[in-house]
């Protein structure tokens, strides 16, 4: 549902403190609803959430979004990109305002070279996302969106941010109008 990831940020915050030269990681804070990586495009830099919240979502062809996941803290976005010498998969807009860890390109090359530490960290977040997208497509085929409904407004609750009809509908594969029909019968 919120993905973070505690020990990511730890390490990050750690290499920022000690980074040399200064401005290979740098702070940069985003507006809710600003875009920090756009589907097809380059990425710029590699970036790790410092605080809030992020939607990560395909575009479809149709003009549909899809969203694969809400990404919070300690979260690295862009890396898959920069290993695969690809464009974004996909893009990651803010929900929240927040700020995030930017790493020049350079800098993260040379740290995925010669830090085993981050190649863990690599590893275990490729690994959590391979179990993670088994678990909620099994999810879905086995309960009702309603379930998956009720999860979302309790997220939304516990962490006290506002997700549009359209973001809970993008995110369980539904249309805002089968949505719709799930929060009336949800007495929602």
């Amino acid at each position: 549902m919120l993905r973070t990831n505690q020990l990511f940020l730890n390490y990050i915050e750690d290499l920022y403190e000690k980074q040399e030269p200064k401005e290979a990681i740098v702070i940069r804070s985003f507006s809710k609803g600003e875009r920090l990586f756009t589907q097809d495009e380059n990425p710029s830099k590699i970036l790790l959430i410092k605080e809030g919240i992020t939607k990560c979502f395909f575009l479809e062809e149709n003009g549909k979004e899809y969203i694969v996941e809400f990404l919070g803290k300690g979260e690295i976005l862009g890396e898959i990109e920069l290993i695969r010498n690809i464009p974004c998969l996909c893009s990651i807009e803010a929900v929240t305002n927040g700020s995030v860890y930017s790493v020049a390109i350079p800098y993260f090359r040379s740290l995925i070279k010669n830090d085993l530490s981050l190649n863990n960290h690599l590893l275990d977040v490729f690994a959590e996302r391979i179990v993670n997208t088994s678990k909620r497509a099994s999810y879905q085929q086995l309960y009702a969106a309603e379930h998956t409904l009720n999860q979302l407004l309790e997220l939304q609750a516990q962490q006290k941010i506002e997700i549009s009809k359209e973001d809970i509908a993008a995110y369980l594969g539904i249309t805002v109008r089968s949505l719709n029909r799930a929060l009336k019968k949800l007495g929602k």
